[in-house]
């Protein structure tokens, strides 16, 4: 890790929406970055989603992250504004906690750390897990982007022509890395049909 004054802290959230990979790649991925210092905060049904989609125990998801804190500690760090902090993202996102964001219900230490990077002005990204969407899942995607929040669904880019699932989570991760600002190689860019045609 670098040194402290040059160190980024990003929050990783994991709540309880279908998608756990979403958060333990990303994990994966920042960890191999320098200058980087991740903070983890899952909610309890995000534990249960990590073991029954993706097979991972506490222990093991607990090892991609630099700062494990527990979602009922409103005490912790990451808790107050004072503590400078680049990003967080959600991910993924149920809409439970997309609600508590956009009603401003820090009830947790997630749903807390979401409020103060909003109320700091921090990057906030959201990768939203639902479908279909009624007119209140819409509303509170609306009030979060009005208070400066980034609503990110991990929606597959097929005109890249991905083969297989890892791609395609990868893709995702790659947009949620680069609305965070972190340099990465972790899925082609775009670069005009010609350049791409098979």
């Amino acid at each position: 890790m670098a040194d402290a004054a040059h160190t980024r802290r990003i929050i990783v959230a994991i709540s309880g929406a279908s998608g756990a990979v979403y958060g333990a790649r990303l994990l994966q991925v920042l960890q191999g970055q320098s200058g980087i210092e991740t903070h983890l905060v899952v909610s309890d049904a995000g534990w249960r989603n990590l073991q029954h989609e993706l097979d991972m125990d506490r222990a093991a998801v607990e090892a991609l992250a630099h700062r494990v804190h527990d979602v009922a500690n409103v005490g912790a760090a990451i808790a107050s504004g004072s503590f400078q902090c680049h990003a967080m993202v959600v991910a993924p996102c149920s809409m439970r906690t997309l609600a508590a964001i956009a009603h401003g219900l820090a009830d947790n230490l997630l749903t807390r750390a979401a409020d103060v990077a909003l109320k700091e002005r921090r990057r906030l990204v959201l990768m939203v897990r639902e479908s279909p969407l009624h007119l209140t899942h819409l509303r509170n995607m609306v009030a979060v982007t009005e208070m400066g929040g980034i609503v990110c669904p991990p929606l597959p880019a097929f005109y890249l022509r991905p083969q297989t699932v890892g791609e395609v989570v990868d893709y995702s991760v790659a947009r949620v890395l680069d609305l965070i600002d972190v340099p990465h190689a972790l899925a082609p860019r775009w670069q005009g049909l010609e350049l791409n045609a098979p």
